[in-house]
């Protein structure tokens, strides 16, 4: 009698799974029922629109090499299509306005990667620099963007899915983490298929990425595109669930230095990096302005408590470069596997 064949073996989930999977029940299952609206608003809502800017920054510049110093820009162009996609479509849903946004500005995106079929490097940056300085003028400058307000601010519309309104600050938060996730996965299976590989072909070298074949024009054009789309989805979520208005000083030229800052301190080429960044970059603050104040007191007035705040985070950021140039996630891996080696 011939012996039956033996089931396959099953695969076990690996740690990153399960890692991933307690991560979602804690933010979707316990940070909502014990979280307070000052956590929700202070924290995490402007923690995770910032991480997915830097996550739309590090698709372009981490796995692509292409640099970037206009990405407030991007931000400014999906919060304003959003914004007058439901000012101008009533029946349009917040699903629908915030996809349409992103492909608006995934189409300026591919207008700024014209450059980049002929600059490289610096001369690169400074053309999506002169993209930052023309959003901005534009904003100021054409009526209709802000609907005909004199100072270019507008009220953000109601977040309401299906009839719901998610205007409470958790509600912000729950519509954050969900655009987050989403676009995160959509972020991982890019970087894990043919084209992400393309991608990282032409950051190593762009030569030998055109002699194995690799379009190297339309893979720019498409990281330009895919990059433009995530962080303009990244602008609504900053203006609708953050700030809750719709102005140009939201994105600024300090804003594209801040998201730089967020995917090369939290590593370039990495996704769970801009993570990382963006707690660095909006966690830090708050504690350094808690202690400040503890330490302080009223010794201090309230510029210059800000000015010792951006001294000591530029410290430590410096210092953590210095640390690991590769940035947190890399730091993170090395302390994993020493972890690792000493439970062994």
């Amino acid at each position: 009698m011939d012996a039956l064949p033996r089931a396959a073996p099953r695969r076990r989930p690996s740690a990153g799974t399960l890692g991933l999977g307690a991560l979602l029940v804690l933010a979707y299952g316990i940070v909502p029922l014990t979280g307070t609206s000052y956590v929700f608003e202070a924290l995490l809502t402007p923690f995770l629109a910032l991480a997915l800017a830097g996550l739309g920054l590090n698709l372009l510049t981490g796995y692509a090499g292409l640099l970037s110093l206009g990405s407030a820009a991007f931000m400014a162009v999906g919060a304003y299509a959003a914004f007058n996609l439901s000012l101008r479509l009533p029946g349009l849903t917040l699903p629908v306005s915030l996809l349409l946004a992103g492909f608006v500005a995934a189409l300026a995106g591919l207008v700024a990667g014209l450059p980049a079929l002929r600059l490289r490097g610096f001369y690169l940056a400074v053309s999506t620099l002169a993209l930052q300085f023309f959003v901005a003028w534009a904003l100021n400058r054409i009526g209709w963007i802000s609907n005909d307000s004199p100072s270019g601010v507008v009220t953000a519309p109601r977040l309401v899915v299906a009839g719901l309104s998610f205007d409470d600050p958790r509600g912000r938060y729950l519509v954050t983490l969900t655009v987050v996730t989403l676009l995160t996965f959509v972020a991982w299976r890019l970087v894990t298929s043919p084209t992400g590989r393309n991608l990282v072909a032409i950051r190593d070298n762009e030569t030998a990425a055109r002699l194995v074949g690799v379009r190297v024009a339309r893979t720019k054009l498409l990281a330009f595109a895919a990059s433009s789309f995530v962080i303009g989805i990244a602008g609504a979520l900053w203006a609708f669930a953050y700030l809750r208005t719709v102005e140009p000083a939201g994105f600024n030229l300090d804003r594209s230095f801040q998201i730089l800052f967020i995917v090369i301190i939290g590593g370039l080429g990495t996704l769970r990096g801009a993570f990382l960044g963006a707690g660095f970059i909006v966690v830090l603050p708050l504690l350094l302005s808690r202690l400040g104040a503890a330490l302080l007191g009223d010794g201090f007035d309230s510029g210059t408590l800000e000015m010792v705040q951006r001294v000591v985070l530029g410290a430590l950021i410096v210092a953590v470069l210095i640390r690991e140039p590769a940035g947190l996630a890399a730091l993170l891996d090395r302390a994993g596997r020493r972890l690792g080696r000493r439970a062994a």
